[in-house]
């Protein structure tokens, strides 16, 4: 079959298996090509399918050698409907690493159900009897809790209404937004499913069943940002939910009993769930232009690879405060966000081609679902 991108909203309908198992070849590629620290040996992954759970995964598979265990959510392919992205990256990595002589198995199904913990954890304890590198990266848009109840969260500011610019990335034009406050309910339920508590199920779920190091470190990701997008983020509906994962860092660590858990705040990067956030698309695009024209830019891969080799290693982590790893320091460094405010302050529709990469935002997403890939014929019947 012929594949070709079917874009719906912010999301990409289909994905292509082997645009997706060049991307993952490539990130593989730039790990082996770099410099290593000393790392972890037995690391879950929960949220390991794309972006930077993907990321983590390769990087701790192919710099320390280290065996992985990954959790995704994603769905095979039906018919003549692809699978999604996250299944095909998955698929990828695993053949690749097991070529390479690496232990890799995956866990399909919600992460945040308690079938899915305890299936993790037998094969932990058959496999390889003890992690020691938890990584937590879910980006889900709903939770399902054991009594059936269903949460879902909301990309809203907290107060009042936020206006600013955005980009429709349809037609290219640049407007202004004006984004409605949360009510309480939808923050509380923003919280249930992008905080902490699910983590912290996770930790003591693996405490209980002695899968996990006393030694262990645990690290889940968040954004910060600056003050353009504060009132989208930061300041937020989901900003409230990053809140909760940061105390719940602090309570991980707090335990007493040796696990160390930290929040790594990471560069602003085109995700299927940055993608969604109004006015981040148009900050997204005017920062890649800044960074790349300083020297500064990093992906996905090039975040992850220099946190767990320079940032947080076995038994070191470099934090502003007690659990937080700034690798937005090159984003937010004052000579980046001048020029970014600058650009922001004038752009307009008709100046957007010179203050923005459109390009390095549209090639960064159409990437995320396997096209747009240099090496790949799409023209080409693949098998799905």
């Amino acid at each position: 079959m012929i594949v070709k991108p079917k874009i719906r909203g912010f999301i990409c309908t289909t994905a292509h298996p082997e645009g997706c198992k060049a991307l993952v070849k490539s990130e593989i590629d730039y790990v082996k090509s770099q410099s290593h620290a000393e790392g972890f040996k037995k690391v879950l992954v929960i949220g390991a399918s794309m972006g930077y759970g993907l990321a983590s995964r390769i990087t701790a598979a192919y710099s320390f050698g280290a065996a992985t265990l990954g959790v995704i959510f994603d769905k095979p392919a039906n018919g003549s409907r692809t699978a999604s992205a996250g299944w095909y990256n998955t698929a990828a990595f695993e053949e690749f690493a097991k070529a390479d002589g690496l232990y890799a198995k995956s866990v399909n199904g919600d992460a945040y159900s308690q079938g899915i913990k305890d299936k993790v954890i037998d094969i932990i304890k058959n496999d390889l009897g003890k992690v020691d590198l938890v990584v937590y990266s879910l980006a889900a848009p709903r939770r399902t809790m054991a009594d059936g109840t269903v949460y879902s969260s909301v990309l809203k500011t907290v107060g009042e209404p936020y206006t600013n610019k955005t980009i429709d990335l349809k037609n290219n034009t640049v407007s202004d937004i004006t984004v409605e406050p949360a009510t309480e309910d939808e923050i509380q339920a923003t919280v249930k499913v992008m905080g902490g508590e699910d983590w912290a199920e996770w930790i003591k779920a693996l405490k209980a069943a002695d899968a996990i190091e006393d030694n262990a470190v645990t690290v889940a990701y968040s954004y910060i940002g600056p003050e353009i997008t504060h009132p989208m983020y930061a300041d937020g509906s989901i900003g409230k939910a990053k809140d909760h994962l940061f105390e719940t860092a602090k309570a991980i660590t707090n335990a007493d009993d040796g696990i160390k858990a930290y929040i790594s705040v990471n560069k602003a990067l085109v995700t299927q769930s940055s993608a969604a956030i109004p006015i981040v698309p148009l900050y997204i695009s005017i920062l890649y232009k800044v960074m790349k024209e300083q020297g500064v830019h990093e992906g996905c891969i090039g975040q992850m690879c220099r946190l767990f080799n320079t940032k947080l290693t076995r038994n070191y982590a470099e934090t502003d405060e007690p659990c937080r790893i700034r690798m937005d320091d090159r984003e937010m460094a004052d000579n980046v966000q001048t020029a970014v405010n600058t650009l922001w302050s004038d752009i307009s529709t008709e100046n957007l081609p010179t203050h923005a990469d459109l390009e390095g935002y549209n090639d960064d997403f159409y990437k995320l679902f396997g096209f747009n890939v240099p090496s790949i014929d799409y023209e080409k019947d693949v098998d799905l």
